[in-house]
């Protein structure tokens, strides 16, 4: 049987406070819980698809909230609670990607099926710049939320399958992907553009005619 069509599932949607349990779902899965908004939103929105986009806009709301509160964690117990939530190894990875890419380690952990809490905690110890925290946080959260509840509206119960079983792995595989993109023109692209053009020095005195100029 499906999480998503379990029983617990289906009590949380029927009862009068389903809102409440799903934005208590997406504030503390950003913070320091383990369950996901999506094994709420999906089922919630494959019955009521007429609200699924609004339903994306709540979730990244609270997801956003959570996250902020997760970062206000970290920064007031510093890394003693690190320690006590995470493994040293997890640490020192999340501490390494800040220091290389900065928010856009937040973004990726916001975007893909990586724990979102440990970045969030781990943004407020090592003080990452709050405003970028925030904005890639906004941007991670809504976009993986809105693409779930955006492809429901579109095309209703035909992608239930696909969601509950291949999104998270498109997710990671796609920006697996688009990282590598990124190092091929950030780093490869000018080795090769450079070696290229002193290899063929007609076509390398002409750019360093138009540079000077």
């Amino acid at each position: 049987m499906s999480f998503f069509t379990s029983e617990a599932v289906q009590v949380w949607m029927t009862s009068p406070y389903a809102l409440a349990i799903l934005g208590l779902f997406s504030f503390s899965e950003s913070a320091f819980f383990i369950i996901p908004p999506e094994v709420m939103v999906i089922p919630m929105s494959l019955a009521t698809p007429q609200f699924s986009l609004w339903y994306g806009l709540f979730i990244t709301l609270f997801s956003v909230l959570g996250a902020m509160f997760g970062y206000w964690l970290g920064k007031k117990g510093g890394k003693p609670i690190l320690h006590k939530l995470f493994k040293q190894d997890h640490i020192t990875t999340v501490q390494k990607l800040f220091q290389k890419y900065d928010s856009k380690a937040i973004f990726i952990a916001a975007f893909t099926p990586i724990p979102f809490k440990v970045f969030t905690l781990s943004a407020g110890v090592f003080d990452l710049n709050f405003r970028r925290f925030l904005l890639a946080s906004i941007l991670g959260r809504g976009t993986r939320y809105m693409l779930i509840t955006g492809s429901i509206a579109i095309f209703g119960e035909s992608v239930a399958w696909f969601l509950e079983n291949k999104f998270d792995l498109t997710i990671l595989i796609g920006t697996i992907v688009l990282l590598a993109g990124v190092a091929f023109y950030k780093l490869l692209l000018p080795y090769l553009q450079e070696r290229f053009m002193r290899q063929n020095s007609w076509w390398f005195k002409i750019v360093n005619f138009f540079r000077r100029r």
